[in-house]
């Protein structure tokens, strides 16, 4: 998770840059962009860029890895924040989950970014490992909160988080829009709900 979260403490022009190269990536598409386009959307010259990236697979991969840890971000903030559990849960997930994606998914070169997650393998890695590390501190201390005996129900809270993931990467695949999205994912948070209650 270290590599991900680095990017939090990255350096001004470098962020600049990659907010840049993801509004052309999303206008353009990854084939279609050239370090030119990122240059001019970053608003520096060409040889500047290079001096901080090799190519543009090199900055879709810093892209990534900075989408996906404000994702992380995103959702400990929430989980840590005020509300019952599962509204804490359901703006973590919508703030990390669906609404990252919107963007992308909105775009007509969409599919084609999404395609390229196969090349992130790594980082994807990494952002899971973080999501389930915030979500299953969070399940852990509403069990205690409620007096739940998670490992006398034969399960844990580890179980419990990658149970939620694992559902909502179906569903990914299987719903399309946010507003399914946030219903089923309302669902599965529900279940989850349920079994942290005592009794």
């Amino acid at each position: 998770m270290d590599q991900i979260e680095d990017i939090a403490i990255a350096d001004p022009k470098r962020v600049r840059i990659l907010d840049g190269a993801m509004r052309v990536f999303l206008a353009y598409g990854f084939s279609r962009t050239t370090m030119d386009d990122i240059a001019r959307a970053a608003d520096m010259s060409r040889p500047a860029l290079y001096l901080l990236f090799k190519n543009k697979t090199d900055i879709f991969r810093a892209i990534a890895m900075m989408v996906l840890s404000r994702s992380v971000d995103a959702a400990k903030m929430s989980l840590a924040g005020d509300g019952a559990f599962s509204e804490r849960m359901t703006r973590a997930i919508d703030e990390a989950f669906i609404s990252m994606m919107s963007a992308v998914v909105a775009s007509p070169h969409g599919a084609e970014l999404l395609d390229m997650k196969s090349s992130l393998g790594d980082l994807v890695g990494c952002w899971r490992g973080g999501l389930v590390e915030h979500i299953a501190a969070a399940i852990d201390g509403e069990a205690a909160r409620n007096g739940v005996d998670l490992a006398a129900k034969g399960l844990s809270a580890q179980s419990l988080a990658d149970m939620l993931l694992d559902g909502l990467e179906g569903m990914k695949a299987r719903i399309s829009d946010a507003g399914g999205q946030r219903q089923a994912a309302a669902a599965l948070i529900r279940v989850i709900d349920l079994t942290l209650k005592a009794g």
